[in-house]
């Protein structure tokens, strides 16, 4: 179905999605208290056909709210508890020798690793070596692995939900910039309200049961994925959204001046097409068929949060990524014209 023939479907299509939402939602709330935007970000990203991690301290469910969305999903699940011995063939798989009992030879056989799984939570991933992180770079990117010189391509639906601790950093390995840019988010698990942690502490401590219902399968998923890319984006979203991610780049032309004072450097293409996106999806959950400036201006901050590195001057007046995506916003007109009239944005896209 072109974009063009969307609209026509557009109703059947918002409320397929919302009633997806919804449902897995429900689910979840059986589970998990609150978190709601934590949430919504990662069916987001899921229906984006998108991987996403989620950082905050210790104890905030970051890995129940994981196993509790796969369960929500039927597909296949695989928990990957990352530490530092953890080898690449520990997640890809390997091939091990055996004896053909029929021709008595000895044949190579590739047994399949965790990664060979449709939903993927890599716990602790900044705990594992370089090395294994690569393995699941080329997973994440090429949505293969290759073992020896044979090449094995992974299930579809692909989606790896990772975690990190931000507090302690020994013994760590932070992730490298190209592994970063390929997960659509980066989420913020903050604490739970003073109303939440009440009703997290009742629930936690006494005789409580939950009766999780898969609710959707892979095939309907892909096809939810399908309807997100059909939703159409105006010329003046898109230019929205190119202005953004352009402005971070340090030295372009057009580049505000707080931007080349607090950043070393900025987000690249990757950036402005999971913003694109995940705007088509979170237009579809508000019940709208077009992506709004709004939608876009919403994801910036999970999107851009961990594309853009700020510099020591940033740091020494505590000035974090999500402070200057914020002024970033601040500064970009979001009504149709003023960003084409405008001198400054102007430059920035004759660069």
């Amino acid at each position: 179905m072109p974009e063009t023939s969307f609209a026509a479907d557009s109703a059947q299509s918002i409320q397929r999605l919302k009633q997806a939402y919804d449902s897995i939602k429900a689910q979840m709330s059986q589970v998990i208290v609150g978190q709601d935007e934590v949430i919504e970000q990662l069916l987001i990203a899921l229906f984006s056909r998108g991987h996403c991690i989620l950082e905050g301290v210790p104890g905030l469910a970051k890995t129940l709210m994981i196993s509790t969305l796969s369960r929500c999903l039927s597909m296949t699940f695989s928990r990957v508890q990352f530490t530092p011995d953890l080898m690449p063939a520990d997640i890809t798989g390997t091939e091990v020798l055996e004896e053909n009992r029929t021709t008595g030879r000895r044949e190579f056989r590739f047994i399949e690793g965790p990664l060979f799984y449709n939903v993927i939570l890599a716990d602790e991933i900044n705990r594992t070596p370089p090395k294994t992180q690569a393995a699941l770079l080329e997973a994440m990117q090429e949505r293969q692995v290759t073992v020896g010189r044979v090449r094995h391509q992974l299930t579809d639906p692909f989606f790896v939900l990772a975690t990190q601790n931000p507090i302690e950093q020994e013994g760590t390995y932070a992730l490298p910039e190209a592994q970063q840019d390929r997960f659509m988010f980066k989420v913020f698990v903050n604490y739970p309200s003073f109303k939440e942690e009440i009703e997290i502490a009742k629930r936690t401590t006494t005789l409580m049961s939950d009766d999780i219902k898969p609710v959707l399968s892979g095939a309907e998923i892909l096809e939810l994925q399908k309807i997100v890319r059909q939703v159409p984006a105006s010329d003046h979203v898109v230019e929205f959204t190119l202005a953004l991610v352009r402005q971070t780049r340090v030295g372009t032309p057009g580049s505000p001046d707080f931007i080349n004072d607090w950043l070393s450097w900025g987000a690249g293409p990757r950036a402005v097409q999971y913003l694109l996106l995940g705007g088509k999806a979170r237009a579809l959950l508000n019940g709208r068929s077009y992506v709004s400036t709004d939608d876009i201006a919403a994801l910036a901050a999970p999107v851009l949060r961990h594309r853009i590195v700020t510099n020591f001057s940033a740091e020494s007046e505590g000035i974090s990524a999500d402070k200057v995506i914020g002024r970033l916003i601040q500064e970009t007109p979001s009504k149709e014209g003023e960003l084409t009239r405008d001198p400054r944005f102007q430059k920035i896209f004759a660069a």
